[in-house]
């Protein structure tokens, strides 16, 4: 049987990370288990700069930061893909991952994070590797003196246009309403460049290409009823995450869109297993709310399985 640890964590993103570190601190053993680098999401941020003590910080450089800082206090993170959670008959947790590996524990922080919400549209599947991304800091360089659109119009879609200005040719947002979502300072920096505009009232019908690569996109107009082809070489697509929550769904309670429900302690349904970060209900997606996660379920966590004897 495999060895019982006092908390299992899943996912090494900021949250998991801190989660980390308060249950070492509190005397507790655990084991992190994630199967990308440890820092998450940071890793693909260009920027930080609304993390409180960090004027600015490269995203994998502020992710660097908190894997060595665990690290200083003998925590490592164990490269695993999970695929399920179950609970035993004596209460304890078993992650079950797809090397056949398991890992038990008393309690257990689920913070596997989010993935990117598809557009649905014909084109967007057939161009996955010909010119569609959801990650314009993994893949701008091969957009180099191009054309691309980027397709949202939240902080992420902003903030990644902003990095693509930089190496593109032009960016052309594409937004469905008449006002962008972003915080206001994103989108003044994103007005500033000359390379950057905004289409407004419309959303992408279809992602056209040829041999295997994208050549265009066509919208619609939802305010004059108008259809365009545009001409580009790349599309960025920004319009929400989904939650990671599918190896814990048949475990815990989730929202309509599997979301976690937690309370004000990050508990979930089931005693003894805490969700925080993106992959929880009501978060706002930010590194500070998920360092906070992370120290709160840490907090609950201990009291529990401190409570157990």
């Amino acid at each position: 049987m495999a060895e019982l640890f006092d908390v299992v964590i899943v996912g090494a993103g900021p949250g998991g990370l801190c989660a980390a570190l308060y249950c070492t601190r509190a005397g507790l053993t655990s084991v992190i288990l994630d199967r990308g680098p440890a820092g998450g999401q940071i890793n693909n941020t260009e920027a930080v700069e609304n993390y409180l003590g960090i004027i600015h910080a490269e995203g994998p450089e502020l992710a660097q930061k908190m894997t060595e800082h665990v690290a200083a206090l003998g925590i490592e993170v164990t490269y695993a893909n999970v695929e399920k959670v179950t609970r035993e008959e004596d209460g304890a947790f078993t992650v079950h991952t797809d090397g056949d590996d398991e890992f038990r524990g008393r309690a257990c922080i689920y913070c596997a994070g989010s993935h990117p919400r598809y557009l649905g549209v014909p084109g967007e599947q057939e161009y996955r590797t010909g010119g569609v991304s959801y990650c314009a800091t993994c893949d701008g360089f091969f957009y180099k003196g191009k054309d691309v659109v980027v397709v949202g119009g939240g902080d992420a879609a902003i903030e990644e246009s902003i990095y693509l200005t930089k190496i593109v040719n032009t960016v052309r947002c594409v937004h469905r309403r008449d006002e962008l979502r972003a915080q206001q300072v994103l989108q003044d920096r994103a007005f500033e460049k000359e390379n950057f505009g905004v289409t407004w009232h419309s959303i992408v019908e279809e992602i056209v290409g040829e041999n295997g690569r994208v050549t265009g996109v066509r919208l619609l107009n939802k305010k004059t009823g108008e259809r365009t082809l545009v001409s580009c070489d790349g599309v960025f697509i920004y319009v929400g995450n989904l939650p990671n929550s599918e190896a814990v769904r048949d475990l815990v309670d989730t929202d309509e869109n599997g979301y976690v429900v937690v309370d004000h302690l990050m508990r979930s349904s089931v005693p003894g297993l805490y969700a925080i970060g993106d992959v929880r209900i009501d978060s706002v997606r930010q590194i500070a709310s998920a360092v906070g996660d992370g120290a709160t379920a840490a907090v609950a966590a201990v009291a529990y399985v401190n409570a157990q004897g």
